[in-house]
């Protein structure tokens, strides 16, 4: 564990930004993050939960190495979800996982996707001094891949046929960012997207 890390208290974590404000998931999101998993916005995403059940005992059963957080508008309407998962500070990386905004009508016209991104790497890189966040997308979740992109990402390569989604086999899409590409590019263009 790096000597910043070694300090950081995990639980309880709640980060603030103009927009939105991610607060840490518990049991009673069960029922509206059950929603947002069953509709249409989430079909790229892995299957999981069925019941309002299953999906507060997968809550209460997370990991140590992850934090889940709710997206709300900073009025306090949960409207999306966002983790970090996979959380190694031996070799100081994490993935941003989970992402998705489950209520787009209530964010129409605010930034408050690429913020919420941005509270999140600012928690990777600032705070928990990470060297490097990385995961994978659906070869065929091209918005994501292209929005990931935009934001500071860079692909690292394919896992052929990875998952199987909506009845077939994709392509695993590896994505990464090192801190100094969070420092020089993403932050940066990010802080710019959500200024008000």
């Amino acid at each position: 564990m790096n000597e910043v890390a070694a300090h950081v208290d995990l639980s309880g974590v709640e980060l603030i930004g103009q927009f939105v404000r991610l607060r840490m998931i518990d049991a009673e999101d069960a029922r509206v993050t059950l929603e947002w998993r069953l509709g249409e916005r989430a079909v790229h995403l892995n299957l999981g939960a069925t019941t309002v059940a299953e999906q507060r005992i997968w809550i209460e059963s997370r990991p140590s190495n992850e934090l889940n957080f709710i997206i709300e508008l900073i009025g306090g309407q949960a409207v999306g979800m966002l983790s970090l998962i996979g959380i190694d500070f031996v070799h100081r990386h994490a993935e941003p996982a989970r992402f998705m905004i489950g209520d787009g009508s209530a964010v129409k016209g605010v930034p408050v996707a690429i913020e919420a991104m941005l509270l999140l790497y600012k928690l990777a890189f600032d705070t928990l001094g990470l060297e490097r966040v990385h995961g994978t997308v659906a070869s065929e979740n091209h918005m994501m891949i292209k929005w990931q992109k935009a934001l500071g990402m860079r692909e690292e390569g394919r896992l052929r046929r990875h998952y199987f989604l909506d009845g077939r086999f994709q392509d695993a899409v590896c994505l990464g960012m090192l801190k100094a590409e969070y420092q020089s590019v993403a932050r940066p263009r990010m802080t710019a997207l959500t200024r008000g």
